[in-house]
C-alpha cells in the first residue's frame, strides 16, 4: 500500500532532532532565555549567561527557538553564533569572531586588543552565542576568562551566552570571575528529561503523522522509561524510535514483496 510507505517516511522525518515549534517540558527554560536576551540585548545591558546541561536536554534547541522567535526584536543588534566544536583550538575563537564581525585579521595580543576595542566602541549590541563552550577550556583558562570579562569592560556592548555540558565549568574554570562578583555569569541549568517529558516529546512528534499510530503507545513509554533511566537525552529517544520505525518498515516491505495483499486493501 503506497500510504504505508509514506507514513514510515513521515515518521522518520518527524523523529529527526530538528527544532520544533514548541519545546515540550522546556517552557520555563525557554522563558528565562527569552527574558535574558530581551533584558540585555534590547535593554543595552552587557552581561553573560552560562547554560549547562547534559547532551540532548534541549539547550541548543531552546536557544535556537528563542532566537527564531525574537528575530525581529533582535534585528537591530549583531548576532554571532559559533560552535566551538568546529574550532581547531581554544584560541581559534578569536579569529573566528573577528571574521564574523568583519574585523581585519590580526595576530596574538593584537587580535584580542582589536576585538576589545570593537566591543567597547559605539555601536549596536553584539550577541555572541558559543555552543559547546567546554571546548574552550585551556591551560590557564585564559580564553574563557577573556571572553567572560568582555561584558564587564567599561562601555562594553557584548552579551555573551555560553552553552556547555559541564554543570560546574564556571565553578571550576571561572573561579576568578566570582571574585569580582559583577563578572559572574547568570546560570541556567537544563536537567535531564523525565520519563513523562520524553513520552510527550515522542507523542507530539509522531502525532504529526496522519493515520493510525506508527509506534504503539506502550512502546513509546518503554523507550522513554529506558532513556530517562540512563541519560534523559531526547536525541537518544528520537534515535531509538527512528530505528524502530526502520525495522517495522523493512518487515512490512518484506511481507508486501512475499504475498499479494487481499483485494482493495
Amino acid at each position: 500500500a503506497p500510504r504505508a510507505g509514506t507514513c514510515y517516511q513521515q515518521a522518520k522525518q518527524v523523529l529527526h532532532a530538528a527544532v520544533p515549534e514548541r519545546l515540550q517540558g522546556r517552557e520555563k527554560e525557554t522563558g528565562l532565555l527569552r527574558q535574558f536576551l530581551l533584558e540585555h540585548v534590547l535593554g543595552r545591558r552587557p552581561g553573560s549567561l552560562y547554560v549547562s546541561g547534559a547532551p540532548g536536554t534541549g539547550k541548543t534547541a531552546c536557544l535556537s527557538r528563542v532566537l527564531l522567535d525574537c528575530k525581529d526584536k533582535l534585528a537591530g543588534s549583531r548576532t554571532v553564533v559559533l560552535n566551538c566544536m568546529a574550532l581547531g583550538s581554544p584560541h581559534s575563537v578569536f579569529p573566528a569572531l573577528a571574521q564574523q564581525l568583519g574585523l581585519p585579521v590580526a595576530t596574538g595580543r593584537e587580535r584580542i586588543r582589536s576585538l576589545e576595542k570593537h566591543l567597547t566602541a559605539q555601536g549596536p549590541m553584539v550577541l555572541l552565542v558559543l555552543d559547546e563552550l567546554d571546548q574552550l577550556e585551556s591551560k590557564g583558562q585564559d580564553v574563557l576568562y577573556t571572553l567572560f570579562e568582555w561584558p564587564q569592560l567599561p562601555s562594553s556592548r557584548l552579551v555573551l551566552v555560553g552553552l556547555a555540558n559541564a554543570l560546574d565549568l564556571t565553578d571550576r574554570s571561572l573561579a576568578r570571575l566570582g571574585a569580582h562578583l559583577a563578572g559572574k555569569p547568570q546560570l541556567l541549568h537544563f536537567p535531564p528529561y523525565t520519563k513523562e517529558q520524553l513520552t510527550l516529546i515522542l507523542q507530539e512528534r509522531l502525532g504529526q503523522v496522519a493515520g493510525d499510530p506508527v509506534l504503539d503507545s506502550a512502546a513509546l513509554q518503554f523507550c522513554a522509561r529506558k532513556v530517562s533511566a540512563v541519560s534523559g537525552d531526547a536525541r537518544k529517544a528520537l534515535d531509538v524510535c527512528r530505528r524502530a520505525v526502520e525495522v517495522v518498515e523493512l518487515e512490512v516491505r518484506g511481507q508486501t514483496l512475499l504475498k499479494p495483499l487481499p483485494r482493495g486493501e
